[in-house]
């Protein structure tokens, strides 16, 4: 794994802008199906969400500026389908594999609305537009404690409960919000990464808390299978915490200059995560985050 520096105040705003940056290369630049090497994806296009594959084959999906990639275990990564949509937001189902929702941009511009995927990704439907629709969720999360309740960031904080059928506007989305997880404990449980912090709601949005006492950005959140939350804090480095309590931990502060964007946790082996990280970089874990690689190297003990 690369050797990290410590982390300049003056870089921060700087990262974060790259949360919201756009892609550099056209569609085109991607057409080929023939796997590619993750180090060169990560020069061709920006990673917006990953999820990992609960088979015993391992490997992840990147949903990205440019289409959804499947990366194997070698660090390979091929286009799924030849859809070339900006994905903006996405997330796996939590129980179903198989199901992966998603919003954003299609390649001819506009917004995508609520869309879902039963084939792993080969083909997308809209479920819904979303209310004030069609919508463009930046920010997508499915409830692990029921899965049909869905909540996504535009104009509000909107929630679903039927599966992303129809959807409500909840409250204001919190200022500044970055990312958002839904609890694997409570449906009405979420929390946020935010520009000022990590809060969280037991409420369904309506109400928000912090949830850690140090008011520093917050680049990522993420609700594992086994009730652990994992957020990345600026200044801090990635913390874990298990639900319903707020004890957090400190998992790894050696990052330096770089923050973790996107984090997955395999369902079938909790302590395999898998991480996006600012550099840009795909990296992995087999040790609950302890240690990192760039993802299909070796870690080394």
């Amino acid at each position: 794994m690369k050797c990290f520096r410590d982390p300049a105040s003056s870089a921060r705003p700087a990262m974060l802008a790259i949360l919201l940056a756009g892609a550099l290369l056209p569609p085109s630049v991607l057409a080929a199906e023939q796997p590619v090497p993750i180090a060169e994806l990560v020069k061709r296009t920006h990673f917006h969400g990953i999820a990992a594959h609960p088979d015993p084959s391992g490997g992840i999906h990147l949903a990205t500026h440019h289409g959804l990639f499947r990366v194997d275990g070698r660090g390979l990564a091929t286009r799924v389908a030849a859809s070339a949509d900006d994905f903006m937001g996405f997330t796996p189902h939590p129980t179903r594999p198989e199901v992966l929702y998603a919003s954003g941009h299609p390649a001819r511009g506009g917004n995508l609305g609520f869309i879902a995927s039963t084939d792993s990704g080969q083909t997308w439907r809209q479920l819904s537009p979303g209310l004030n629709g069609p919508v463009d969720f930046h920010q997508l999360a499915v409830s692990k404690a029921d899965p049909e309740v869905i909540y996504g960031a535009f104009r509000g904080l909107q929630i679903s409960r039927d599966g992303g059928e129809s959807w409500r506007v909840a409250a204001p989305a919190p200022d500044g919000l970055i990312a958002l997880a839904a609890s694997s404990v409570d449906a009405d449980r979420i929390y946020a990464a935010a520009k000022s912090g990590l809060l969280y709601s037991t409420d369904a949005g309506k109400t928000w808390q912090p949830a850690h006492l140090r008011r520093s950005a917050v680049t990522m959140v993420y609700a594992g299978y086994d009730n652990d939350v994992y957020a990345f804090m600026i200044g801090v480095g990635l913390v874990r915490t298990r639900e319903p309590a707020l004890r957090w931990e400190l998992v790894n502060d050696r990052f330096g200059e770089d923050y973790l964007l996107h984090l997955a946790v395999d369902p079938a082996a909790p302590q395999r995560l898998y991480a996006v990280t600012s550099a840009p970089a795909v990296i992995a874990s087999r040790d609950g985050g302890a240690r990192w690689a760039p993802l299909g190297a070796t870690v080394a003990d």
